[in-house]
């Protein structure tokens, strides 16, 4: 979390919680949902507006959490902003070879597998030492790969049971 997070913490410590308003998709992309969209359709029907600012992404992702009730945020500050997970909370980008395949998490953050799992749609998630996520579609080729050459082997499991299994919550609502 940054400096500058901590230090808004300390000083305001009673911000509401904000939900709704901050989606993450399959493929590792951040989406602003203001009232308008909220009130157009759920995610990721409506996804919203997608956020574009360098800057902006960084931030969110270098202050990107989860409570222990597994709902993931971003702590702006002093307010704690939930995620709404289209998938899961990382979404896996791969890199390297099938023998060796490298996982990376939308945010930067190098991996390290555990598990493979294949849901009803095709989706492959791999559990890591961060978590759940979700293998990004331009990586389902080496993923493929790692499969064929015997390095993952997937579960297959409905992706209805992937959220209690794994401890996350897809859609934070207010206590």
């Amino acid at each position: 979390m940054d400096d500058i997070v901590k230090q808004a913490l300390k000083k305001w410590p009673n911000v509401p919680h904000c939900y709704d308003w901050l989606a993450l998709d399959a493929r590792g992309d951040w989406y602003m949902r203001d009232e308008r969209i909220q009130h157009a359709g759920p995610f990721p029907q409506v996804k919203g507006s997608r956020i574009q600012h360098e800057k902006l992404r960084e931030f969110i992702e270098r202050n990107y959490l989860h409570d222990d009730a597994g709902c993931w945020f971003f702590q702006n500050g002093p307010q704690r902003v939930y995620v709404e997970l289209e998938a899961a909370p990382w979404v896996w980008r791969l890199g390297g070879d099938a023998n060796a395949p490298a996982i990376n998490s939308h945010t930067g953050r190098a991996a390290q597998f555990q598990s493979a799992w294949l849901d009803e749609h095709g989706r492959l998630f791999l559990a890591a030492d961060l978590g759940l996520g979700v293998v990004h579609t331009l990586d389902m080729e080496l993923a493929a790969d790692a499969v064929e050459a015997g390095r993952w082997s997937p579960t297959e499991i409905r992706f209805d049971e992937l959220p209690e299994r794994f401890g996350f919550v897809l859609k934070p609502k207010k206590a």
